[in-house]
């Protein structure tokens, strides 16, 4: 089916629960979106994630990936999710909006269960936070950790339990070690 197809399927049977569908840009364009993609009310997120696994013209039984992406001159988060259809062989990119202040919206762990350690990457490296998710905890930074380093704001602290968190440049390494290993012409033949 395509995309197009695939929003109307969805949007008659949810109504303004999705919209703004957009065409793929193409591949060599500097404008539009890489994929067709359409959006989702961060409210009705569940209900979309649950007609488009289970409708059988749609039949999405793989969330491929979740992802979210800090747009901080907008003043929003976006988060992005990749399906796909085994069955029918289509796939599908669904957006969400939410306030970059309080990023919030509900989980769908309970849709597809790989949504659990997806929706804990973003929560952990951008702040979204998925209400009713089953274990909402941070899954790559340490818990103490203060902050949420994919934002645009994120400043790094300069330490982390005494621990320097930045290092050397793998350039400047190297231009040392040339230095250091320079060999001096021999003055023979």
């Amino acid at each position: 089916m395509q995309a197009r197809s695939l929003f109307d399927c969805a949007a008659a049977r949810l109504g303004d629960a999705v919209f703004d569908f957009q065409e793929a840009a193409a591949r060599d364009a500097k404008e539009g979106p890489r994929d067709a993609c359409f959006r989702a009310r961060p409210e009705r997120v569940v209900d979309v994630m649950t007609l488009l696994r289970d409708l059988p013209d749609l039949r999405f039984d793989f969330l491929q990936n979740l992802t979210a992406i800090d747009w901080i001159k907008r003043d929003t988060m976006e988060i992005v999710y990749h399906l796909f259809s085994y069955s029918h062989r289509h796939e599908a990119c669904v957006k969400v909006e939410v306030p970059r202040i309080a990023p919030r919206l509900p989980s769908i762990a309970g849709v597809w269960p790989t949504a659990n350690w997806l929706e804990r990457e973003q929560f952990d490296l951008l702040g979204v936070v998925f209400e009713g998710h089953p274990d909402l905890r941070r899954i790559l930074m340490p818990d103490d950790w203060v902050g949420h380093p994919m934002r645009k704001d994120f400043r790094e602290p300069r330490s982390y339990r005494g621990m320097p968190t930045s290092r050397p440049s793998v350039i400047d390494l190297l231009v040392t070690y040339d230095h250091a290993h320079r060999r001096t012409p021999s003055g023979g033949s």
